[in-house]
């Protein structure tokens, strides 16, 4: 039986499942469409490259919500520690820091990935760039176009690891939806995750706030909250605090996100601030003197306050304490960190080989799960696409080390 298994998709999930084979004694050949591998990787180092999380694994693994039950063993043989001694066998030492992200040292991207694929190279992984897959030939070989015109691989497996639908100029442009779609996988359709939302701003607010963030704050949905901070954007918000609660305002249109922008003041304690006499004081002078609210969070109160509210202490008080900050709609999937859905669960067996096309295995963002960012993204990518490469090593009867 041939000993050669074709990854295409050269990001985390990707290059894990080449390194999962190559260790198996597969003979691995990596496609990807771009000029070079990684990118979305590197993108996502760019303001320091967030590996993993450090919290107890019954807490980490509580972020995957209804794909908690599938991820668990798949992220149980290759779980944050093993995410750190992975990279510290690359050359690359890790720390944890205060919000127990792990990252790496000198919190870049670029030095691991050079590693990474100097030990992959050694390993003797083939990679093969600008080659854009577009489906299988009459053979049910790998079917490519190249700068030199069409090409066409054979191997013994598989493994589509082509992330979803956010940041496509990266790579991920989901072109393999409707190609899966023909073979008879079920695909749920793809959806923005930890994403920005569009908001009806007036052109006064946006033209002097747009960029700037609103810190600290505590943004809510219903029960569920944290403290955090976003940014205002010349569409909307986005940023760190919002993303966290993004699946929720995207599949929830009556959900209410709340900002408390007071959070380190009691509601009684703001009561009796604003209640103080204010003279001749405006109302933005009264605000910065008795509570401390100035700038965009003051612009934000105006925004989204009536008169009304504004004229009554207690009113005002609770505004504060309870903005509700109404939102139109999730921004474009194109713009989103990353995407929710994609190939459903039970198109695929345990080693997440797909069972209306045998031999070929899926990993990465191409499956149906989401999770906020803090390292769980990294994490659960790079988890999946080992347990699709030794899926492909089994399947070539490849022995386990």
């Amino acid at each position: 039986m041939s000993r050669g298994v074709a990854i295409i998709g050269g990001g985390p999930a990707g290059l894990m499942a080449a390194e999962a084979a190559a260790q198996r004694g597969a003979e691995v050949d990596l496609f990807d469409a771009m000029p070079s591998v990684g990118r979305k990787f590197l993108m996502a180092g760019k303001s320091g490259l967030n590996l993993t999380h450090a919290e107890p694994l019954t807490d980490f693994m509580r972020r995957f919500g209804a794909a908690r039950a599938r991820l668990e063993p798949i992220i149980a043989d290759f779980d944050p520690a093993a995410v750190r001694a992975w990279a510290a066998g690359l050359g690359i030492e890790t720390f944890v820091g205060s919000s127990g992200r792990v990252f790496p040292t000198d919190f870049k991207a670029a030095p691991l990935l050079r590693a990474w694929l100097r030990r992959l190279r050694a390993a003797g992984v083939r990679f093969h760039v600008r080659h854009r897959w577009t489906g299988w030939d009459g053979d049910d070989g790998l079917a490519f176009e190249t700068p030199g015109g069409p090409a066409k691989f054979s191997g013994g497996a598989t493994v589509l690891a082509l992330g979803g639908a956010s940041w496509p100029r990266l790579g991920s442009d989901a072109a393999w939806v409707d190609l899966l779609k023909q073979r008879g996988v079920t695909v749920t359709p793809l959806l923005p995750a930890n994403c920005g939302f569009d908001v009806a701003w007036s052109d006064h607010f946006r033209a002097r706030f747009a960029g700037q963030p609103v810190k600290p704050v505590t943004l809510s949905v219903g029960a569920e909250g944290h403290r955090g901070e976003f940014v205002v954007s010349a569409h909307g918000v986005e940023g760190s605090g919002i993303y966290p609660l993004s699946a929720r305002l995207r599949d929830d249109r009556n959900a209410r996100l709340m900002l408390d922008l007071l959070p380190d003041h009691k509601p009684d304690r703001v009561l009796k601030a604003l209640a103080q006499p204010r003279g001749s004081r405006s109302l933005a002078d009264h605000l910065r003197r008795t509570v401390g609210i100035t700038g965009v969070k003051a612009g934000l109160l105006r925004e989204l306050s009536t008169p009304e509210t504004l004229a009554d202490p207690p009113a005002l008080a609770r505004a504060l304490k309870a903005l509700w900050l109404p939102l139109k709609g999730p921004r474009p999937i194109e713009e989103a960190i990353s995407s929710a859905g994609g190939i459903a669960w039970e198109a695929m067996n345990g080693t997440l080989m797909l069972k209306h096309i045998p031999g070929t295995f899926a990993a990465g963002e191409m499956l149906d799960w989401e999770v906020t960012t803090g390292g769980y993204l990294l994490t659960a990518c790079m988890a999946l696409g080992k347990r699709a490469g030794d899926g492909a090593a089994d399947m070539l009867g490849l022995p386990r080390p």
